[in-house]
């Protein structure tokens, strides 16, 4: 598994180094429609490039948080052109391949029904609910405004968090992965 992590972190870099920003944007994307895809590997990868002066913090937190939004809301919107028993089945037959279970789904909307806005907030700050709580708040309908000021600060804060965390460690940036790994 840790080969597996470690050609993702590399795939990862090539795009960001080739692409600039909109890499940064694109990766920030799949990362929330894919949760195996770490952002805890983008960000600070793009704060270690803002050391370089290839990039600026501001920047990288800017196509960061639009990249997770864009994503954010595809998987907001399978939640409303889908029903709970379609989901529910992906999830048995797929859902191991993006490690989710019928028990994750259970917990994401027991928990959106029980605290709504704070929970889209307070999701983005945690890894794979940040991606999974899309789904409740599409299936509940949660209004477009709210959905998308609760996911951009939400968003906003853990990719500068993660960003910062890059700049400070510098070239050491995959140490951050060691302190995510505990988080987690």
């Amino acid at each position: 598994m840790a080969e597996i992590f470690d050609q993702i972190r590399i795939i990862i870099e090539e795009i960001i180094s080739a692409l600039g920003y909109p890499g940064i944007t694109f990766v920030m994307l799949v990362e929330n429609l894919f949760p195996p895809i770490p952002s805890e590997v983008v960000m600070p990868f793009a704060g270690f490039l803002v050391v370089d002066g290839r990039f600026t913090l501001l920047g990288i937190v800017l196509a960061g948080t639009l990249g997770s939004v864009l994503g954010a809301l595809a998987i907001y919107y399978i939640g409303v052109w889908s029903n709970e028993r379609l989901i529910r089945r992906f999830i048995r037959r797929w859902g191991r391949f993006f490690l989710l279970s019928e028990e994750d789904i259970d917990r994401a909307l027991n928990v959106f029904d029980r605290y709504g806005e704070i929970i889209i907030f307070i999701g983005r700050l945690i890894p794979i609910i940040r991606s999974l709580i899309s789904l409740p708040a599409g299936m509940q309908r949660m209004s477009m405004p709210k959905f998308l000021l609760f996911t951009t600060m939400g968003t906003a804060i853990w990719s500068a968090i993660l960003g910062y965390a890059g700049v400070v460690l510098g070239e050491n940036w995959e140490e951050i992965l060691e302190i995510v790994d505990q988080y987690e």
